[in-house]
């Protein structure tokens, strides 16, 4: 295929795919797209190993990383492993005692504190902790950044500019899109509010011809509610160069989600894929779970936040619902197009499906239009 992204990256498919598990980002890379790895929850010390890994099992194609660059953020401060410093005593309290009365037991006090050093060190939300990570990776190989949140600062940008690396980053509106491209981004990816973690309110049916006239001739990438040729297909004939996929790479043997997590994802539909801002303090579009509903019950406290509702929900909540097996407390971002993940299915087979029901789209058009 021909289109700027592919010439841009030296692609065969113009399918860019996020995940958090470098196994995925090398498949989709080898089977001719582009594999972006999401470094949200890594430290510098973890991304440097991921990467190295990557660098080795690649066959020397092309890679990115996803960090987040908010402009705006609430400090951990030097309270980020004491919870309660860190937490005011409403939520915390909250938390607690929604997880007591389920019957969730309480971590135990001699693994407590390492389980939570070592999970909560790797959360990263901060302008400072997202520059150690562009340091790390700009050691590495990568073709491309992208800021998964806020638009990339200049010197960042100046950075990767001179080591070849192009830049991106997602925008849910055209005035977002237009401060990317004024910024010196490379490519912008329009994201829809079907889409898995952070997003807006407006489709990608909207969005995406929008922002595509908006910064016009630079390359959009079309993402949110996409993992069918179809949607492929509509992405492509509303002006965008490729496609950005999140969420259909989490039904993959190759994902990162626990079984637990993707068995509730198979049983899932369409509208259990909700826009809560009880995970990360900030809107965000993850899986149905009595912990996302408690928060919007009217005796709910008001969510923290970010990064400090992400932090009470990984080291105050995760924790023990994970150990517990608490199946119906477990939430995972995750978009709307969770109603057509059923199976469990490999990299390789979703990328080979794509593009077969692309070509049945462009058929079917070639028909049509005689």
């Amino acid at each position: 295929m021909n289109t700027s992204i592919c010439e841009m990256f030296g692609l065969e498919v113009p399918i860019v795919a996020f995940s958090h598990c470098r196994d995925v980002v090398v498949e989709v890379s080898r089977a001719g797209g582009l594999g972006v790895l999401g470094a949200a929850r890594m430290s510098p010390e973890r991304l440097h190993e991921e990467l190295a890994w990557i660098d080795a099992h690649i066959d020397s194609r092309p890679y990115g990383l996803d960090v987040l660059m908010p402009t705006t953020a609430a400090s951990a401060g030097d309270h980020k492993f004491d919870a309660d410093k860190l937490f005011p005593p409403e939520q915390l309290k909250f938390v607690r005692e929604m997880l007591d009365s389920a019957g969730i037991p309480q971590l135990p006090p001699e693994l407590e504190a390492q389980l939570k050093f070592d999970l909560l060190r790797e959360n990263t939300f901060t302008r400072e902790e997202s520059m150690r990570m562009i340091e790390v990776a700009l050691s590495h190989p990568l073709v491309a950044l992208v800021s998964g949140l806020g638009t990339p600062p200049k010197d960042v940008i100046d950075m990767c500019h001179a080591r070849g690396i192009k830049v991106g980053a997602l925008a849910g509106l055209p005035k977002h899109a237009v401060r990317h491209k004024e910024a010196g981004c490379d490519f912008v990816v329009a994201v829809g509010t079907e889409a898995a973690g952070h997003t807006g309110n407006v489709t990608s049916m909207v969005a995406w011809p929008r922002i595509v006239d908006a910064v016009a001739p630079m390359p959009v990438l079309g993402g949110g509610g996409v993992g069918r040729g179809r949607q492929v297909a509509a992405a492509l004939a509303l002006g965008c160069e490729g496609v950005w996929c999140g969420s259909i790479w989490l039904k993959t043997v190759q994902s990162e989600v626990t079984p637990d997590i993707k068995a509730k994802m198979f049983k899932a539909d369409t509208q259990d894929a909700v826009l809560t801002k009880s995970v990360t303090g900030k809107q965000c579009r993850t899986l149905r779970s009595t912990f996302t509903d408690a928060w919007e019950r009217p005796d709910a406290p008001p969510t923290l936040p970010a990064p400090l509702q992400g932090l009470l929900w990984w080291g105050e909540g995760r924790l023990r619902v994970e150990r517990a097996r608490a199946t119906e407390f477990l939430t995972y971002p995750v978009g709307q197009i969770v109603g057509d993940m059923n199976a469990e299915t490999s990299v390789r087979q979703v990328v080979q499906e794509m593009l077969e029901e692309l070509v049945e789209s462009k058929d079917r058009l070639d028909r049509i239009f005689g």
